[in-house]
């Protein structure tokens, strides 16, 4: 598997930042993202007030397609920043890339200009007002798509389908994971890959998560950056772990709260099936009893504790190479219903797992990763535990064993960190 982020370092949004960061400069003291992002608000306000600085950003363009250096450097040095920044987002999110492929490089492989090629030879390529245009009607598009501007300069669907063509190459499956405002543009792309006979990726879009402040727009300077969602979160989750464990230390709390707040913010987005849009709810995702990711970690804690205390008492058991084994001797001793429930849940994840990647709702695992901590705590409620007897005690210190292994498991495929304590 290799996971690529796609950045757009060319395009008229890119020019509009290099053209920002000239007049504007930048502000030393902000993270790079964020400096970025201020000047490009700045840029935009003056663009709307004087429509005529346009033409500037329209020289840039050209002269970045056309691979003139001292604009290509300045392009390259902006990019660098905002993904610089990016990147330390993406870390406390706990996301990672394999890699970050730049648009530009399919302008100077020439990869662009074959993906005219191909598209001319199909007998779809038009004009309208001087823009180029593939006629795309025989698959249900009333609108054709634009690939070339006027002023011959490439768009960015135009790198995109070169893009594409180069991962098909690349590996056999292809899966895009794309904002809501890409839903026409993707389509008209897989369609306009089918017309040059190129695997068209398989797409999955993600409506839009909202905060309860309302609608957001980057280019109006009306936005929340991700780092400070995350701050914001971080400091909510200190307040109910500063309730509840007074035992600890202060650098202890404050790590149980970074662990808690970036696992709250992934699981309320996940939890969600893509095609919905969603309002994110500080109270939910940071629900310790039921509705967000600190239920599932906290269930995970506390079958930790629970082999922790059983390792200290001393508690025998047998223990097969991969963990404690669940056999049909000990399945035998598990016989109330709470236990029954448990053992049939955890059985499901290997098919939730091969479900969910098949078909491309990760929002089935962490349903899943919710009914596990549901189960688990519901067999804890009324099933003693250490102070059981024997057998008994032992079949369920196993169960109580796998519960945690499926849990640490599944917080582990939603990119969610599993905590010793909480």
């Amino acid at each position: 598997m290799d996971v690529q982020y796609y950045v757009n370092d060319m395009g008229r949004q890119m020019a509009i930042v290099v053209w920002a960061v000239e007049h504007y400069g930048l502000n030393s003291d902000k993270k790079t993202d964020h400096a970025i992002a201020d000047a490009y608000i700045e840029a935009n306000r003056a663009l709307k007030e004087k429509p005529e600085l346009v033409a500037e950003i329209d020289e840039l363009m050209q002269k970045v397609e056309d691979g003139e250096p001292d604009v290509c450097n300045k392009f390259s040095g902006n990019v660098g920043l905002a993904v610089d920044g990016i990147k330390q987002t993406l870390k406390r999110m706990n996301i990672s890339h394999d890699r970050f492929v730049n648009e530009s490089s399919f302008i100077r492989d020439g990869s662009v200009q074959e993906i005219m090629d191909a598209i001319t030879k199909t007998g779809r390529l038009g004009e309208d007002d001087g823009a180029l245009v593939v006629d795309l009607s025989d698959s249900g598009f009333e609108k054709g798509l634009v690939v070339g501007r006027s002023n011959n300069t490439s768009l960015y669907v135009t790198r995109d389908l070169a893009y594409h063509k180069w991962k098909a190459q690349e590996a056999e499956r292809n899966i895009d994971i794309l904002g809501a405002d890409h839903k026409l543009i993707s389509s008209q792309l897989r369609a306009t890959l089918r017309l040059i006979d190129v695997q068209e990726p398989e797409v999955v879009i993600f409506e839009f998560v909202s905060l309860p402040e309302g609608s957001m727009s980057t280019r109006a300077g009306k936005f929340i950056p991700a780092d400070e969602l995350l701050d914001k979160i971080e400091e909510q989750a200190y307040i109910e772990v500063d309730k509840r464990r007074d035992d600890i230390t202060e650098a202890e709390k404050r790590d149980i709260a970074r662990i808690v707040g970036m696992g709250a913010v992934r699981y309320d987005i996940i939890r969600i099936s893509p095609d919905k849009s969603t309002v994110f709810d500080w109270n939910a995702a940071l629900d310790f009893e039921k509705q967000g990711a600190p239920f599932i970690q906290y269930s995970y804690t506390r079958a930790s504790a629970i082999m922790r205390n059983a390792d200290a008492e001393g508690c025998a058991m047998g223990e097969s190479e991969t963990g404690y084994g669940m056999d049909s001797d000990v399945l035998a001793l598990l016989t109330e219903s709470q236990e029954v429930a448990l053992i049939k849940t955890l059985a499901r994840f290997m098919n939730v797992i091969d479900t969910a990647a098949e078909s491309l709702k990760a929002h089935a695992v962490a349903t899943y990763a919710r009914e596990v901590a549901e189960s688990f705590n519901q067999f804890y409620r009324d099933s003693p535990v250490l102070s059981a007897e024997g057998d008994v005690r032992d079949a369920r210190l196993c169960l109580v064993e796998c519960s945690r292994i499926i849990l640490g498991e599944v917080l582990d495929v939603l990119g969610i960190e599993a905590p010793n304590s909480m």
